[in-house]
């Protein structure tokens, strides 16, 4: 059997004739052929010795390097309020190779587009409209959009009531099956089933949450604040900001509906005012950022009970500095790679930036960098992870940033976009 070091040899070669995704590519092929002795290139004799193969052939390569092809090309869509300079929802192209953000234009007029999701299709986007009725009835919306892949622009599909008031936050699951809204002023969060021509049903679930929490000027009722799933489109996580509470629930994604998981909640600090959840890209931690607190929380999570068990509490702001009149976070991303955490923090307007302790889940704080605006209402990480972009809602700007793949760190590109009220930032790929 050909030593390891003869094995890494061989992958360094194909890997500066190809790339990764070939290595990648030859050792599927192998494997699902039944075994290792076909590979034409030294045997590995081990299924464990692709791991190994695979890190330290890539190490001595560094940081990829990136060229400007379209794999790196993406549609940037911005979710706004419109009240101010902003008509609806903007489109902009983003080169992930050279950090280049495109001027924006606006891709379909709608009131109050705050948070949008893209259907994993990359054919639809959906998005949430802070409105008082729909068709006559109490309650915000959901509007279905078809994308122009070409122009990114959107056509109206329809709009449906989610049933609730308020609604800030929309997602769609992985199969691409249902669209699901939190309800803030309502306290609920809603289902409904996407067609196969990208429109939407009527909701198939809805759920009221009950309950309140420590601070009655806050917290004297529900306010779910977001709604995500897990990478196995089993779970639901609803950050609820009025009960200090990360309620979970089982999808039964035949019938689109929620049953109250066991256990039926995750906790947080009293008073802390859960908004945004993110996983870990290995889907054993997840992260929730505390909008009344400023403080971001780390949990462990049980894929297979859907469970959340706190691991730690501690502040988003540098050490020594308190919560101020006006502070307070929005958004929480992951990193790619699964190195960082990222949170914003508006009032103090910085990114909070955190190393991840790949074993325990648990963070380490690396630094802030100024958003270059006021009220960071969230922002997005380019799907290559070389880029972030910071929504500043209060300023009317969207400005980029370099990461740092080593320390995570974020230095300003100089790019620097106006978007009025930007609200959510999403990335989808330019085909």
């Amino acid at each position: 059997m050909p030593t390891l070091s003869k094995t890494v040899a061989a992958a360094k070669r194909i890997l500066r004739n190809g790339s990764i995704k070939k290595l990648l590519e030859r050792v599927k092929r192998l494997v699902s052929h039944g075994g290792m002795k076909t590979l034409r290139f030294p045997r590995i004799a081990s299924i464990g010795l692709i791991a190994p193969v695979l890190l330290a052939a890539t190490a001595s390569f560094g940081e990829p390097t990136m060229t400007s092809s379209a794999s790196n090309q993406y549609l940037v869509y911005f979710g706004t309020y419109t009240a101010g300079k902003s008509k609806g929802i903007y489109v902009s192209r983003f080169d992930a190779a050279t950090g280049k953000l495109g001027a924006p234009e606006l891709a379909a007029e709608t009131k109050n587009p705050s948070f949008v999701a893209v259907h994993p299709s990359h054919r639809f986007l959906y998005a949430v409209g802070e409105i008082a009725s729909v068709g006559g009835k109490k309650g915000g919306a959901i509007s279905a959009f078809a994308i122009d892949a070409v122009t990114g622009k959107l056509t109206l599909l329809n709009q449906q009531s989610t049933v609730g008031a308020g609604p800030c936050h929309v997602s769609v699951d992985n199969a691409g099956r249902h669209a699901f809204a939190a309800n803030y002023g309502g306290g609920s969060v809603a289902v409904l089933p996407i067609k196969k021509d990208g429109s939407l049903s009527e909701a198939s679930a809805f759920v009221q949450h009950t309950g309140s929490s420590v601070n009655p000027k806050r917290q004297a009722g529900p306010h779910a604040h977001a709604i995500n799933l897990d990478a196995a489109n089993r779970f639901v996580f609803v950050p609820d900001l009025g009960l200090d509470k990360v309620m979970i629930y089982r999808l039964d994604a035949a019938k689109g509906a929620l049953t109250p998981n066991e256990p039926a909640f995750g906790v947080v600090p009293p008073g802390s005012g859960p908004r945004h959840i993110a996983f870990h890209p290995n889907s054993r931690f997840a992260y929730v950022i505390n909008e009344m607190l400023c403080t971001m929380t780390t949990f462990s999570y049980d894929a297979k009970r859907g469970e959340l068990k706190e691991l730690q509490t501690f502040s988003t702001l540098p050490a020594g500095e308190s919560v101020q009149p006006g502070y307070s976070t929005a958004e929480v991303l992951a990193h790619p790679s699964g190195k960082f955490i990222y949170g914003s923090n508006r009032g103090h307007d910085t990114i909070a930036i955190f190393a991840v302790d790949q074993e325990t889940g648990k963070l380490t704080p690396v630094g802030h960098e100024s958003t270059q605006g006021k009220a960071p209402r969230c922002f997005g990480i380019d799907p290559t992870g070389a880029y972030l972009l910071a929504a500043n809602q209060s300023t009317d700007n969207v400005v980029v940033f370099r990461i740092d793949q080593k320390s995570g760190k974020l230095t300003p590109t100089g790019q620097n976009i106006e978007v009025g009220a930007p609200v959510c930032v999403q990335f989808m790929p330019v085909k």
